[in-house]
């Protein structure tokens, strides 16, 4: 995969991950509309390929905007991915040689990995993720809207147990799926499942689009490790 079709790439899927976020807004305030209309508009543009390097600026100035005027990344952990995959393509348009662009493209490649890593970690120095307690209350008490049904898990703490000790030690050997493109794909398309279900479980849908448009960085970076070898 060269640099310009993974930058190509990612462009599509952050224009869809950020027209899906946007429609949240289409209703909301004036002073909201006037942020979130103009960035569907943008990311037509990008996902067509327009212009890339000026819409993706501009997408830029409204993140800014936005930070503004909510005080913030108000969606947590997506807002921050979307923030930096916005930097990354504003750099790699606009940084004159080749070799800087793909130190900054492989610097969001390594970001997505050490994302999964990271949160491993964090649930493992946790003694309830690692007794399966963080997932029992998560079913019993949050707020996230899971069916009734679903519900009853809590019920089930052994399952709990397994459940949270496959999630943690997925998210721990995530940086291995590197040694070969099989087991990329492989870990790949486990993580985006993984995306999916928090979405129809638990309503998480900003994490499912803006985490997949990342993932050509890392498939980008795995080429570029293998040719220099």
């Amino acid at each position: 995969m060269t640099l310009e079709f993974a930058i190509c790439l990612t462009e599509i899927l952050t224009g869809f991950a950020f027209i899906q976020q946007s429609m949240e807004h289409i209703f909301a305030p004036k002073n909201e509309q006037i942020l979130f209309i103009p960035r569907i508009i943008l990311c037509v543009f990008l996902i067509l390929g327009f212009e890339t390097e000026w819409v993706s600026l501009a997408l830029m100035a409204l993140a800014l905007l936005m930070l503004y005027r909510f005080q913030g990344p108000y969606n947590g952990g997506s807002d921050r991915m979307s923030l930096l995959l916005l930097s990354c393509l504003c750099l790699v348009h606009f940084l004159p040689e080749q070799s800087w662009r793909e130190l900054v493209f492989g610097y969001l490649a390594l970001q997505l990995v050490m994302s999964y890593f990271i949160s491993g970690w964090v649930k493992i120095i946790n003694p309830e993720w690692r007794n399966g307690l963080a997932l029992n209350d998560v079913f019993r008490y949050s707020s996230y809207p899971v069916s009734e049904h679903l519900r009853g898990l809590w019920n089930w703490p052994k399952l709990l147990l397994v459940m949270s000790w496959a999630v943690i030690l997925f998210e721990l050997i995530f940086p291995l799926t590197l040694i070969s493109q099989p087991t990329l794909i492989l870990g790949l398309v486990i993580a985006a499942t993984f995306h999916l279900a928090n979405a129809f479980l638990f309503g998480l849908n900003r994490f499912f689009w803006i985490w997949l448009a990342a993932y050509p960085s890392i498939i980008w970076l795995q080429f570029r490790i293998f040719d220099a070898f």
